[in-house]
């Protein structure tokens, strides 16, 4: 008879009495203004892609890329190796944001997504210049160096 005395779960606020669940009106705003600022950071980044000398590649998180220099090696980078890279951020007129130099381990979300995503496609010796929306580089909240919803060039050497 132990399972006649067992307590039953409590019920979430919401769900009391067919009640359904109030959306969240402020999460939503956000939400949807978060959509509106992707969008304006890829159409603001194609369109600076297009407008240089070099012929830039659309790779994956809407990161626009061009290789500077392939180096002197065939190596490929690979997920869960440790590279040795330097990292430039720079704002999109060209101030220098960060400059970081140091040993990374591919995959480890140590680096800013549009280089995860992506450095796997460069060999070892290559420097890449990439345009990255705010939502593939720091995010809406940025970083020591970077502000929040801010669209970079990221110069990456790969070392």
């Amino acid at each position: 008879m132990v399972a006649g005395c067992s307590r039953q779960a409590p019920q979430r606020p919401s769900q009391r009495l067919g009640h359904t669940p109030e959306p969240d009106s402020a999460q939503l705003a956000l939400m949807e203004l978060n959509h509106r600022l992707a969008e304006a950071a890829d159409e603001q980044l194609h369109a600076l892609a297009l407008a240089q000398d070099t012929p830039y590649a659309l790779y994956e998180g809407n990161v626009w890329a061009c290789v500077l220099d392939k180096g002197d090696t065939d190596a490929a980078v690979r997920e869960k190796e440790e590279c040795q890279l330097q990292l430039r951020t720079y704002s999109l007129d060209g101030t220098l944001l960060s400059d970081t130099r140091g040993s990374y381990t591919i995959g480890q979300r140590q680096l800013p997504q549009a280089v995860e995503a992506n450095i796997t496609e460069w060999h070892h010796g290559t420097r890449v210049r990439m345009f990255a929306p705010w939502y593939a580089a720091y995010g809406l909240r940025g970083n020591e160096a970077v502000p929040p919803y801010e669209n970079v060039i990221i110069e990456l050497t790969i070392e």
